[in-house]
């Protein structure tokens, strides 16, 4: 729930920390003002991004921001934070896609949901979120209905999907849910020029974010038995890297088209922090273009073992995965991680659903480079390509 672009505050300077927070804030505010304290709950990374998105199209003036009161998460300081309609627009997609997570977990029956009560109680959320999401979006003139449409042909695609499937037919619900959602900033930043170009980088945003998920997934869904878009189609990690790099080089292009009042920090989630992203779940720093790249399949049933301890695990290799949690259980974990900064603060923490490591976004970093992109062979993109001066 909290996205695959998560920014190092080193790496953003002072002055674009401010702004990113601002959103991120904005954001929360405006699921608290319209929706109740509960439904902060949905607050991600990758929802404040069309809040960004908005307010890098208009016109500069003081109805943008306002003084939220003191927070525990700010230390208790008072904040400038972003408001409007672009705010309340990430938060209605905020809560429909949440409401259809949870969905999703009741469905599968995923810890405590496995539990009648607790499964009525959990769809009842659902259910309000849902609504409550629609109600926001058709107060700014965003139909929530093509985000449900999506979601519920997802379910189907997934249930066809087998061996030989493209993996883009997979993603493509994604990719249509998000580039509405990019094209109506235009429409609420007064800039239609943009719709179309915003689009195509939420259609590429979109694929991005599932073959991300697939892939940071794969080996603890394997290990469970869950069902994973490159596991079901037969994808490969190598061609899964492809398509991820053709998507980040796309939404630069994208980018380029439309026209911003001030980008700067758009530009830098969306392309640079992007391609982090995909290094960080590929766990590489080079490009998936050269063959030195290449991931290989996945070991054959005659290829020889290493040596395994008594409880089967490789010798020197990482312990077993921990289960993910349950939605109500990754709910109280979100929460703490949430009331001790350890989202912030903390070097490494636990992911509250996933139990994936993650990394502080205030934590240390390779910050001395300007951009990871730069280590890698002259097929990629780096910092000195776009003249952004990031």
């Amino acid at each position: 729930m909290f996205g695959i672009v998560r920014p190092c505050s080193h790496r953003l300077g002072e002055s674009l920390k401010t702004e990113w927070l601002a959103h991120l804030c904005g954001l929360c505010l405006a699921l608290r003002g319209d929706h109740g304290q509960f439904a902060r709950i949905v607050t991600n990374y990758d929802g404040l991004l069309i809040s960004v998105l908005t307010e890098a199209q208009a016109r500069r003036d003081g109805r943008l921001r306002r003084t939220a009161g003191p927070c525990p998460l700010r230390g208790m300081r008072t904040a400038s934070v972003a408001r409007g309609e672009g705010a309340r627009l990430a938060a209605a997609v905020s809560l429909v896609l949440a409401s259809a997570k949870v969905r999703d977990h009741v469905a599968d029956g995923d810890g405590l949901l496995a539990r009648r009560p607790v499964a009525l109680a959990a769809r009842r959320v659902a259910v309000n979120w849902g609504r409550a999401g629609a109600r926001t979006g058709a107060d700014i003139g965003f139909d929530t209905a093509v985000l449900v449409d999506a979601v519920d042909r997802q379910l189907g695609i997934e249930s066809l999907a087998g061996p030989g499937t493209p993996i883009l037919a997979v993603t493509e619900p994604t990719e249509t849910a998000t580039a509405a959602a990019f094209a109506h900033t235009a429409v609420l930043a007064g800039r239609p020029g943009n719709a179309e170009p915003l689009a195509e980088a939420g259609r590429l945003f979109g694929r991005l974010a599932h073959l991300l998920d697939a892939v940071e997934d794969r080996d603890a869904d394997s290990a469970s038995g869950a069902w994973n878009p490159l596991t079901a189609t037969g994808t490969s990690l190598t061609e899964a890297r492809r398509l991820a790099d053709d998507a980040t080089h796309g939404i630069r292009l994208a980018l380029r088209e439309a026209e911003f009042d001030d980008g700067k920090l758009a530009h830098l989630l969306l392309v640079h922090e992007l391609r982090r992203s995909v290094d960080r779940a590929f766990d590489t720093r080079s490009c998936g273009h050269a063959p030195e790249a290449s991931f290989g399949p996945p070991p054959g049933p005659h290829a020889p073992k290493a040596p395994q301890d008594p409880h089967g695990n490789p010798f020197g290799g990482e312990p077993p995965r921990p289960e993910k949690r349950g939605f109500w259980a990754g709910c109280a974990a979100a929460i703490g991680l949430c009331c001790t900064c350890k989202m912030c603060c903390a070097d490494e923490y636990e992911g509250p659903w996933s139990r994936k490591k993650r990394e502080g976004c205030c934590s240390d970093c390779d910050c001395g480079d300007c951009c990871d992109a730069c280590q890698c062979c002259e097929c990629c993109e780096c910092c000195s390509c776009c003249d952004c001066g990031l």
